[in-house]
């Protein structure tokens, strides 16, 4: 009510009046004629009494008159706002253009869409309907520019708001549609005069015709796309640069506490506050921890850099598929439930089997020596392993995938070796020709050296241990042990002797990847064939990738015999032969000679794109610290 006395008043230079002849200048002001105070009482329909029957005083009246007066203009403002918009929608050209679809299956329309990664100069002119996600939005102007998105394929598509083109109500929606939200865009393919280097599609862009939210985003995203994409140069040039203005700072506090006199103090204080601003002035942008990455991983893996890595892993897998089954090799799925521990070692998740012990494999080792001892002869596995290794370190997992394979031989073990080399060299030469465009994406965010995988010849580099003992010795490695001693010629290398082995290979052959052989039969499990020439060594390998172990491998033994002999004499720790008995028991019936070996798939894609972590190349990784998502 005194709202409205307040607006009579600002329209009038008299001094304030009274209630009475505020209402007669409002009054005044109306173009309508000038009514009584009862005529108005009765059009609002203004009681003379009280609920109780008391009878009203004139002014309780018109303090009711004020307020039904106040409704009645709001009824009346809300009633031309939706003229308004009624109005408004019939003005609207292009409402049946965009909107929301709902996917529900209720009908099948048929519509054909296009990839992103299928667009071509020659659909130049053409329209193409195209479901994707959107990657960022902006306007300027009558102009909007989204870039859409699916998997690693990216393409510029550009509305404008004019009466050929979308509509005001049009343009308004496409600006609102928030980033990851998924559309089906209707556009007309049209090239560009100059490249958007910020697509993939660099020389077309798509002209908006239509536009439905199929699905919409949460406008606030737990992180932001364009921070888990960010190349590693940049991430690495910031963090240097706030880390030397950090010491900077810490110099500077030094001298603050050290400075005497009123006017050193004044400069120390100045200096540390300018190296204050600069420090805020170096964080450009935010700098995702891994953590922050796995904790939202769904979105997280949304980055085309991520969909190319998890392209690659596929690839790793189909290629190896691809090879031994080209060469006889049986696809086999053995158990991961078991009732002894597949090592014989500590390593292993314990859990409660319907009240007795049970264990997950540690491999599939065991039962891939069983199946060729059932004449299968080639098999190969694509599975999950287990290892209980309390170990935080960047190239460790308590689970992984594990590409395992196993095969009888004729004469040699080195059958089997030379088969799983050119599996290998199958597997990078593959991923080399077909997946050039993910190796791409990939090296934007994360560059690396293309893999050498063989020699000039194009054999692949094969060592021995006495080998590879004699090259740490040359370059003073052999001491890169724990407590500092000089490695003997049967011990064990550590991963520091490992890497710097890789560089030395590297530097020496030209080649990322090479083979040891005849690693000492003190290292290697209870069932690892013995050299049959010197027995401190054993018929075993490694396979290494940029100087990490990638395989592990050897002959079996296939005599029970020497294999309860070898249970009993493992360098790890004596294996009850009971608790492995199925297994002994499988050799006693005529077994062949035979060899494998196990491969860590995420440590194989790591390698070969060179990341820095294994993390990095699992969907959902299971380590010590993490058991979720």
């Amino acid at each position: 009510m005194e709202e409205e006395f307040e607006v009579c008043e600002k329209m009038s230079d008299q001094p304030r009046r009274s209630m009475e002849e505020e209402f007669e200048v409002c009054e005044k002001m109306s173009d309508q004629p000038r009514r009584s105070m009862e005529e108005e009482f009765e059009e609002f329909n203004i009681p003379a009494v009280d609920e109780s029957g008391k009878e009203l005083t004139k002014n309780a009246r018109k303090k009711l008159l004020a307020k039904a007066k106040k409704e009645a203009r709001k009824a009346s403002n809300a009633q031309q706002q939706q003229q308004q918009a009624a109005a408004s929608e019939k003005e609207d050209t292009c409402k049946d253009k965009y909107g929301e679809r709902n996917i529900d299956s209720s009908t099948r329309p048929g519509r054909t869409y296009t990839k992103i990664s299928d667009l071509n100069k020659d659909l130049v002119g053409k329209e193409v309907l195209v479901r994707a996600r959107v990657h960022t939005t902006r306007n300027k102007g009558r102009l909007a520019f989204l870039v859409l998105r699916q998997r690693y394929s990216t393409v510029q598509c550009v509305c404008q708001q004019s009466a050929t083109g979308a509509s005001k109500q049009m343009f308004k929606f496409l600006c609102n549609v928030p980033p990851e939200s998924i559309i089906d865009l209707t556009g007309e393919v049209r090239a560009v005069s100059e490249d958007i280097s910020s697509c993939t599609q660099h020389d077309l862009e798509l002209g908006v015709k239509e536009v439905f939210v199929v699905s919409r985003s949460e406008s606030k995203l737990p992180i932001q796309l364009e921070d888990a994409e960010r190349p590693r140069a940049l991430i690495k040039e910031q963090k240097a640069t706030i880390k030397a203005l950090e010491a900077e700072i810490e110099a500077a506090k030094a001298e603050l506490e050290a400075a005497e006199g009123d006017e050193a103090k004044a400069a120390a204080q100045a200096k540390l506050d300018d190296l204050a601003v600069k420090k805020g002035a170096a964080q450009k942008f935010v700098v995702l921890s891994r953590n922050e990455r796995l904790n939202n991983r769904v979105v997280d893996l949304r980055t085309i850099t991520n969909q190319a890595i998890f392209s690659i892993q596929s690839g790793v897998c189909a290629l190896f598929r691809e090879y031994l089954m080209e060469r006889d090799f049986v696809e086999i799925h053995t158990p991961k439930l078991l009732g002894v521990k597949s090592e014989g070692g500590a390593n292993v998740f314990s859990l409660q089997y319907f009240g007795r012990d049970a264990y997950l494999a540690q491999s599939p080792q065991l039962y891939k020596q069983m199946s060729i001892s059932s004449d299968l002869n080639r098999v190969f596995e694509i599975a999950p392993v287990f290892r209980a290794e309390n170990a935080n370190t960047y190239r460790h997992m308590t689970e992984f995938i594990g590409l395992d394979m196993e095969m009888a031989f004729n004469e040699h073990y080195h059958e089997v070796l030379d088969t799983i080399e050119q599996l290998f060299v199958h597997i990078f030469k593959g991923l080399a020709t077909r997946f050039r465009t993910q190796l791409d994406v990939i090296k934007r965010q994360y560059p690396f050296e293309d893999l050498v995988p063989t020699l000039p010849d194009g054999t692949v580099l094969r060592l021995q241990w006495p080998d590879i003992v004699k090259l740490l010795r040359e370059n003073g490695l052999d001491t890169l042990t724990e407590d500092g001693h000089a490695m003997g010629d049967f011990e064990d290398v550590n991963t520091t002797q490992e890497k710097e082995l890789g560089k030395i290979v590297k530097a020496k052959y030209g080649v990322d990847f090479y083979v040891v052989d005849k690693f000492p039969l003190s290292i290697r499990p209870f069932y690892t064939m013995p050299d049959p020439v010197d027995p401190r060594y054993s018929n075993s390998y490694d396979i290494f990738i940029r100087g990490q172990e990638v395989l592990s491998g050897a002959q079996r033994i296939h005599d029970p015999e020497l294999l309860l002999k070898r249970c009993a004499d493992n360098s790890h720790g004596p294996v009850d032969p009971a608790t492995i008995k199925d297994y002994v028991d499988a050799f006693r019936f005529g077994a062949w000679p035979h060899a494998g070996g196990g491969i860590g798939m995420e440590r194989v894609v790591m390698l070969f794109l060179d990341l820095h972590n294994i993390r990095d190349t699992c969907m959902f990784p299971r380590t010590p610290n993490r058991l979720a998502p």
